[in-house]
């Protein structure tokens, strides 16, 4: 089977990114006070649920936050030179080389997951597609925190993190990815979405969201 054009092009840019991206990124994460609150919540409510996959992980910094929460944290990303350096960095944690689309994993085998801005390079009439797999590796009742940049942009990089590179960037308004959520199945629990920051362009969205107890709960077409 051929890969999705984003997909290729987003491996492609971090693996050329990924030492720089290490060094750079995870201060940010530390000054998110509004982001790691609501992973703290999160924390709260899988703590006994079952493993916790950290999505598109990039160098590790969050999964190794959600460990020190006390959660049983393993991390995923597309990027193999990201996943190296997750593995140098942070080398008593499991971290794997898959694709949001398409995970390794069994039905029902995580407690939780946290989608941390995992979702911006995916143009937004293919979320369905990424949430929809995300349900499927949730056991019911498990949580998803994801974090996206709320609005309505599309943005093309050809300089990022010192190097040159091609990616696209993708902002959805916080209704239309609630919608979405719920048209995969989720219940949204909670939303935060946060005003612009010092050097963000746009408001930042977080939102909590369930896999309700029993059958899959998917309703509409988008959510095949």
């Amino acid at each position: 089977m051929t890969e999705a054009s984003h997909l290729t092009l987003t491996r492609t840019a971090y693996d050329t990114v990924a030492a720089d991206y290490a060094r750079l990124v995870p201060p940010s994460f530390e000054d998110d006070l509004h982001g790691r609150a609501m992973i703290g919540t999160f924390a709260e409510l899988v703590r006994a649920g079952g493993p916790v996959a950290d999505l598109a992980c990039g160098p590790g910094h969050v999964t190794a936050h959600l460990h020190a929460l006390g959660l049983a944290a393993f991390g995923v990303d597309l990027s193999p030179q990201m996943v190296a350096v997750a593995r140098r960095s942070y080398p008593d944690l499991r971290f794997e080389e898959g694709s949001v689309t398409g995970l390794a994993l069994a039905d029902g085998s995580l407690g939780g997951a946290l989608a941390w801005y995992s979702t911006v390079h995916t143009p937004p009439e293919l979320l369905p597609e990424v949430f929809t797999e995300v349900h499927r590796v949730l056991a019911p009742g498990g949580r998803l925190l994801i974090a996206f940049k709320a609005g309505e942009q599309h943005r093309h990089l050809a300089h990022a993190y010192g190097h040159d590179l091609s990616l696209e960037v993708y902002w959805v308004a916080a209704d239309r990815f609630a919608a979405l959520l719920g048209r995969a199945g989720f219940e949204v629990e909670a939303r935060l979405v946060c005003e612009p920051g010092p050097g963000q362009l746009s408001q930042q969205g977080y939102f909590l969201a369930r896999r309700p107890d029993g059958p899959s709960g998917l309703s509409g077409p988008a959510a095949g």
